[in-house]
């Protein structure tokens, strides 16, 4: 147990309620410190050409994929990485990918994923914050050139080592790989995604090894994974479900299948995929499931015939989408699913069915083997937390072998957010963590019922909309700002809204936060405003803000 872990302020008795009251899933697990590489090695030798990883006309079988990852595994440690290093890494979601992770793994490094298209000045400040070892560059190169050259020029600035992923010499060349290692890794950090910050700058979310197993197994199980199963790998690598999407299947000797971002971008490309390599398991966001609605509703029955399961995730799935994916395609389970980068990826999952179909929301599910989770309910007053009591709401904490390390290098960040788990004496981390998120729980299952405080999702995206506005308000013209995320055509989108010192255009602005923000966190829309709308008491008036964005969308719209 962390000697760092802030205490939560309880009121007499809310231990012990909180624990009364709150969901568990104690579910024995095979032994969590093994690697999952070393999984992979002993599928490599029961059947070496099993296939492993399918992406495009490229099929790696298990004796390969171990082969490529020793090679790397050996050429970083040549190259002096060691374990609990941090390693960086840009590249597009390719079959490189699950070998870099692999290799990382073995070494006992932490696994950093950079998106290629993030701005120079976010890739600096997340190489300086993480005190990455090197940056590992895999990035197929473009006709114009490099293919992350901001990360390159960030690494140059940050004085971080560039290394591009050295040529595989096939498996003839390089010889029998060393067997991997079979240590127990369970304590070990084993990847960090960063995730937006209200301070205006990102947070590194550190997950040790056990919960990640543990995460994997959780998903193998209550999906029924087998070697036979073709699981989709389809989530940007910065997103924490990139992790269990490349891993799983390895346990179980199955087969990972990549999605491209340009066969994702394009309903009727992903649908062919899918169907061309058996995909038995796909995990979308509700946009793309909407997609795959709409391409079953034109062939009943017909479409995706292998799907097995459907997961929604990243943003709320609605009872209506749920009931056209019904509908149109029986043969297939649809899953909800719910987790914080925080954690180790998903904290719950629920089979969505047709019982569920006439909620206004969907639950979110139950916990997920050895998650424990508690719902508290801050009285200002006393300044202390006490239970939500049966059918109450309150923000959701986690307990368990789920929990991640924290922020990494990030002791303010993390002191807000992890404390000490005094609702479980018995916790395998000692730690407990705060969400965020409001909830209630229904008949064993959790009810998402949004944010408190300004998180949002948007398209997918995670986001703080203090980061934007703290970005925002760092151009010397700007005044006041307030970012909103207002719905337009049925669809949330971010708007800003300003008031400027000096002249500036909207798309100058939009210009700057794209120099320092991911693009999905830069507003289509930058409106400048005479002077901010208030409240009552004198605060911003974001509910007018909304309104003056869907007011002019109708406008344009006429």
């Amino acid at each position: 147990m962390s000697p760092d872990l802030a205490e939560l302020p309880l009121a007499d008795g809310a231990a012990a309620r909180a624990a009364a009251l709150g969901l568990r899933n104690r579910r024995e697990q095979p032994p969590l410190g093994l690697g999952v590489l070393a999984h992979a090695a002993r599928h490599a030798a029961a059947e070496p050409a099993a296939p492993a990883v399918v992406d495009g006309g490229s099929v790696i079988g298990y004796a390969e994929l171990v082969d490529r990852a020793a090679h790397l595994r050996d050429a970083l440690a040549a190259a002096g990485t060691a374990a609990g290093d941090v390693v960086a890494e840009v590249g597009d979601r390719t079959a490189d990918t699950v070998v870099v992770f692999l290799a990382l793994e073995d070494l006992g490094a932490v696994y950093l994923p950079i998106d290629p298209d993030w701005p120079a000045r976010r890739v600096a400040d997340v190489l300086t914050r993480s005190g990455a070892d090197r940056l590992l560059d895999y990035c197929a190169p473009t006709g114009d050139g490099p293919r992350a050259p901001a990360a390159a020029r960030a690494a140059g600035e940050t004085g971080v080592p560039v290394l591009p992923l050295p040529a595989y010499p096939g498996a003839a060349a390089a010889g029998p790989a060393a067997a991997a290692d079979e240590r127990d890794r369970s304590l070990e950090p084993r990847y960090c995604i960063f995730t937006s910050g209200t301070t205006g700058r990102p947070k590194g979310a550190l997950v040790e090894h056990r919960g990640m197993m543990n995460h994997l197994r959780a998903k193998v199980d209550d999906l029924g994974l087998t070697a036979g199963d073709r699981l989709a790998f389809t989530a940007p690598l910065v997103f924490d479900i990139s992790i269990w999407q490349m891993l799983a299947p390895l346990l179980v000797g199955g087969t990972v299948v990549v999605v491209r971002q340009e066969e994702l971008a394009f309903p009727p490309r992903l649908v062919r995929l899918l169907e061309r390599t058996g995909t038995a398991v796909v995990e979308l966001v509700p946009t793309v499931v909407g997609w795959i609605a709409d391409a079953a509703e034109r062939r009943p029955g017909t479409v995706l015939p292998q799907l097995r399961w459907l997961i929604s995730t990243g943003e709320e799935l609605h009872p209506g989408l749920a009931a056209r994916m019904l509908a149109a395609a029986p043969h297939v389970r649809l899953l909800n699913a719910y987790g914080p980068t925080e954690c180790s990826d998903d904290i719950t999952h629920h089979e969505v069915t047709a019982a569920d179909l006439d909620r206004p929301r969907l639950p979110v599910g139950a916990p997920v083997a050895n998650a424990a989770l508690y719902l508290l309910v801050h009285e200002p007053e006393q300044d202390a937390w006490r239970a939500a009591e049966p059918d109450e709401a309150g923000e959701l904490f986690v307990g368990g072998v789920v929990v991640g390390l924290g922020y990494l290098n990030d002791p303010e960040n993390s002191g807000r957010a992890f404390h000490r788990d005094a609702l479980d004496p018995g916790s395998p981390t000692g730690r407990l963590y705060r969400t965020g998120d409001l909830a209630r729980f229904e008949r064993g299952r959790v009810q998402y019922l949004g944010r408190v405080d300004r998180q949002v999702k948007v398209a997918g995206v995670r986001m703080e909309l203090d980061e934007i506005e703290v970005v925002l308000r760092s151009h010397p013209a700007v005044d006041q700002c307030a970012v909103t995320v207002p719905v337009v055509a049925g669809r949330p989108e971010l708007a800003a809204h300003v008031t400027l010192r000096t002249a500036a255009e909207p798309e100058e602005l939009r210009t700057f936060l794209a120099g320092a923000l991911p693009e999905a966190m830069v507003p289509r829309q930058v409106t400048v405003l005479d002077a901010m709308p208030l409240t009552r008491n004198g605060k911003t008036d974001h509910r007018a803000l909304q309104q003056l964005t869907v007011d002019a969308y109708a406008r344009a719209s006429v």
